[in-house]
């Protein structure tokens, strides 16, 4: 039985805990690691070792730390197999996907290469007669992050590259439920160069969460989860005097028009709706069909049934499990839901099994329509690879069936008119809008930007936003004095001339 251990300045660290909970394969439910909630002590420990690595660490150039980063991005690449394979054995995905994942987390990495030129400063000469102004950006201080279950690799790497780069210290609570990617990706991070301390992984649950939440010393907490979750992360974090960037729940709709490029349409839901077996955050998880578009059901229906579940490293497989027992059975009851609340179930994935991995946590494609806004496999975020088709007469009902969503994360519209694509991007009241593009997340120069209850805080992740959140402003007013000074004292707030 594997222990996964901490990741305490620059070593891997055998846990005191007496509290273990069990790592599951998603494809068969079998044991393949225990993982320690982490003592109070340990918590403290690695907090403790952070601050500590932050004095000395803010005085490294930005140049260098941008060095640590490229080494960083160059072992990431050079590792990538072995990390999917790790990531599919942690998730159940498919290699495919997790490939993918690993991917979106390195272009990351590629930005926070660039902090050199990101943490740049403002000057500006002359504000008054002989004085001049300067805007510096530094580093908060020991940062930390809590990632979900679903992007074991992408979430991690959304948050530390870029904190650490800016000059911060780092303390990664992933997942309990997939441990060993980011376990691998903190060792990898020592390798590249990065010194003892910087980066910190602690595992836990709940208590591990709210010592974080609660430490003194941490100044930043950045979140990926649920809403519940992210409301309580957000309202504590900020109570306790620290910036709170939590990215929540999502309900995210695509729309197809009439005008739209049919099977263009229909494999770009297949994939957003049904790719990692629905557990994205940008999901397609509603199709909005708008007038005579309603009559291509009938075609999604016939190829999502194509869509088979596998194992990893099956070539045909469309999508792996769902995470663990409990998820599945919380999507199969949301299913049995959507039935007696009046939906046609067109397809049903709920009792699909793959042979050889019966007590693995399957669940094939399934198919919602006739579904209305009071249903729950509407109102909820079910995290599965469930779709509900919703049908529109007109655009104008479209949009306004999505902003009256309490979420705000994703969405997009599939249609050939310029007119049609500019009226939903601006009035759409969602954070990140695709045009022909399924999941519009962005790259990482730009910022992840969700609304409504998909976000709480100010700064978004990653892109520009992420360097604000993990930095602070500093500016400086500085007058060199060249006379005696003969003007006597100025009493006024105006500066002196």
């Amino acid at each position: 039985m594997q222990q996964v251990p901490l990741f305490i300045n620059g070593k891997s660290v055998t846990s005191v805990s007496t509290q273990q909970l069990h790592v599951f394969n998603p494809a068969d439910n079998t044991v393949i690691a225990q993982v320690p909630n982490a003592t109070a002590d340990e918590v403290n420990q690695a907090v403790a070792v952070a601050a500590a690595a932050f004095k000395q660490w803010r005085q490294v150039p930005v140049v260098e730390r941008a060095r640590v980063m490229m080494a960083y991005q160059a072992l990431l690449k050079s590792h990538q197999d072995e990390i999917a394979e790790l990531l599919s054995l942690d998730t159940g995905k498919v290699i495919a996907d997790a490939k993918g994942e690993l991917w979106r987390g390195i272009e990351v990495v590629e930005q926070a290469m660039n902090m050199p030129s990101l943490i740049m400063g403002e000057t500006l000469e002359n504000v008054a007669r002989g004085i001049d102004t300067s805007n510096y950006l530094q580093p908060v201080g020991v940062c930390a992050g809590i990632t979900p279950f679903n992007f074991p690799a992408m979430i991690p790497l959304w948050m530390f590259p870029l904190a650490i780069a800016a000059g911060n210290t780092f303390v990664l609570k992933p997942s309990e439920q997939d441990p060993l990617t980011p376990m691998r990706l903190a060792e990898l991070f020592t390798e590249a160069g990065a010194p003892d301390g910087v980066l910190n992984v602690v595992h836990g649950s709940k208590d591990q969460v709210e010592q974080v939440l609660t430490h003194a010393d941490v100044k930043a907490v950045s979140f990926v989860g649920s809403v519940p979750v992210g409301q309580h992360v957000y309202r504590t974090a900020t109570a306790n005097m620290k910036r709170a960037q939590c990215l929540a729940g999502a309900k995210n709709h695509l729309v197809v028009m009439p005008d739209a490029n049919k099977n263009q349409a229909i494999n770009n839901l297949i994939g957003a709706g049904m790719g990692a077996a629905g557990q994205r955050c940008m999901a397609i998880s509603v199709a909005v069909f708008v007038g005579s578009a309603r009559d291509w059901i009938a075609d999604l229906e016939r190829a999502m049934s194509k869509v088979r579940p596998g194992l990893w490293n099956d070539p045909d497989a469309g999508f792996g499990p769902v995470i663990s027992a409990p998820a599945k059975a919380r999507i199969v009851q949301f299913i049995e839901q959507g039935k007696t609340e009046g939906a046609t179930c067109l397809l049903d994935g709920s009792a699909f099994t793959l042979a050889g991995h019966e007590q693995g946590n399957w669940l094939g494609p399934t198919l919602f329509t006739d579904v209305t806004p009071d249903m729950s496999i509407y109102r909820e975020e079910i995290f599965g690879p469930v779709l509900c088709c919703v049908c529109v007469d007109t655009l104008e009902e479209a949009i306004t069936l999505i902003n009256n969503n309490p979420f705000g994360n994703g969405t997009s519209i599939f249609t050939a008119s310029g007119a049609a694509a500019r009226q939903f991007r601006h009035e759409v009241e969602v954070g990140q809008v695709g045009i022909n593009v399924p999941i519009p997340v962005p790259l990482p120069f730009f910022s992840f930007t969700g609304w409504k209850q998909s976000f709480y805080g100010d700064l978004h992740a990653y892109g520009k936003e992420a360097v604000r959140f993990y930095t602070q402003a500093k500016t400086v007013t500085t007058r060199w004095f060249d006379d005696e000074g003969t003007t006597g004292p100025n009493m006024t707030i105006k500066l002196q001339d």
